[in-house]
């Protein structure tokens, strides 16, 4: 399984709880009681970052599209043969540990999957996603570009499915698992039960973003030094992962990559140094009470320490930013940011310093 800073379960669904240990951050910012102005300068608009050149790379994705396999269970029997052909989707994916018993777990299922508006879910899922192609062909380009900057990179089996909006991804050494109900976007019939500003982030253009970004997380490429747990640490943390998921993801939005508005990622840019004047004064950089972490890192819908138009996770865009300025300064490459442990180092190499 892959492991993040603190060892959190790799799963988007619970990646909230992550973001409240290792770094989140919502983007825009006005100086103490003026309003955020929006800026939609040109000198802000997004161009795609380097895109790899893959064409000599060959890979064979293996994508398994399971999602009509669970409404179609006419029996109970039949229920326990498909969870035991596919243990981490039974395990992990629907989270057997958590009822007392195999009876329970199996009856639980049974009748969900059973309920009138499974058909509803699948129905959409289909008009969503159609064959599959597109989000097959999507998680390909990334896998190659990921391998581009790691040859040793293998990719992982994909397999997707309705989960009657239990868990949306789940992500193991060889495996990704996506509950693509969780995906169907602003017009599902059903969707997840989290605030509006969360929501937004699920919709079918989020899917190998969401993946990109936890592989991004997780040590497995992204050395930390799990001594420090300063708010600078956290955030540059996050911002190493930010930056590997565009490298990989090269033409993706910043709103995407993010989870942030347009408008929100352009009123950063606009107000950087207001932003990065406000955490200096209120002396947030080498903080390790949680309460801080809590304003500036947290899932929040405001950061109103800084303003009331401030998105939450505020310094999560700001350790991608120190991240890109690193790239820029030090000249070196991808693999060589993210093993670098030491955040302190990449603050001081980076020579982040917005300025008016």
């Amino acid at each position: 399984m892959l492991k993040t800073k603190n060892d959190f379960p790799v799963s988007i669904v619970h990646i909230r709880a992550i973001f409240k240990r290792v770094i989140m951050k919502k983007i825009i910012i006005a100086v103490l009681l003026i309003l955020l102005v929006a800026c939609t300068d040109d000198r802000l608009a997004e161009k795609c970052d380097f895109i790899p050149d893959t064409e000599a790379i060959d890979m064979e994705l293996q994508f398994e599209s399971l999602e009509d396999s669970l409404p179609a269970i006419q029996s109970k029997e039949h229920l326990v043969n498909f969870l035991s052909r596919y243990p981490v989707i039974r395990d992990q994916f629907f989270n057997r540990q958590a009822y007392p018993n195999d009876s329970v777990f199996i009856n639980t299922l049974y009748q969900r999957f059973n309920h009138p508006a499974i058909d509803t879910l699948l129905m959409e899922t289909h008009e969503i996603f159609g064959n599959g192609e597109e989000l097959k062909n999507q998680f390909l380009t990334a896998f190659k570009n990921l391998k581009y900057y790691y040859p040793e990179f293998a990719p992982p089996k994909i397999q997707t499915l309705i989960s009657g909006l239990e868990t949306d991804i789940i992500i193991t050494d060889s495996l990704v698992i996506v509950g693509l109900d969780f995906f169907l976007g602003e017009g599902a019939s059903y969707k997840p039960n989290m605030y509006d500003y969360i929501l937004r982030r699920y919709n079918k253009y989020f899917i190998v973003p969401s993946v990109m970004l936890l592989y991004g997380i997780s040590e497995d490429f992204n050395k930390t030094d799990l001594k420090d747990n300063s708010v600078l640490s956290d955030m540059v943390a996050y911002g190493k992962a930010y930056a590997f998921t565009k490298k990989v993801l090269p033409c993706s939005p910043d709103s995407i990559l993010i989870g942030y508005s347009q408008k929100e990622i352009d009123g950063a840019f606009y107000n950087e140094a207001t932003i990065w004047k406000k955490m200096v004064e209120d002396q947030i950089l080498f903080s390790t009470n949680h309460i801080i972490k809590q304003k500036y890192i947290s899932e929040r819908p405001k950061t109103i320490e800084i303003s009331a138009q401030c998105p939450g996770r505020i310094a999560m865009w700001v350790g991608w930013q120190i991240a890109n300025h690193y790239l820029k300064e030090t000249g070196k490459n991808l693999t060589d940011l993210m093993q670098e442990a030491d955040a302190k180092k990449i603050f001081k190499d980076s020579k982040y310093r917005p300025a008016n």
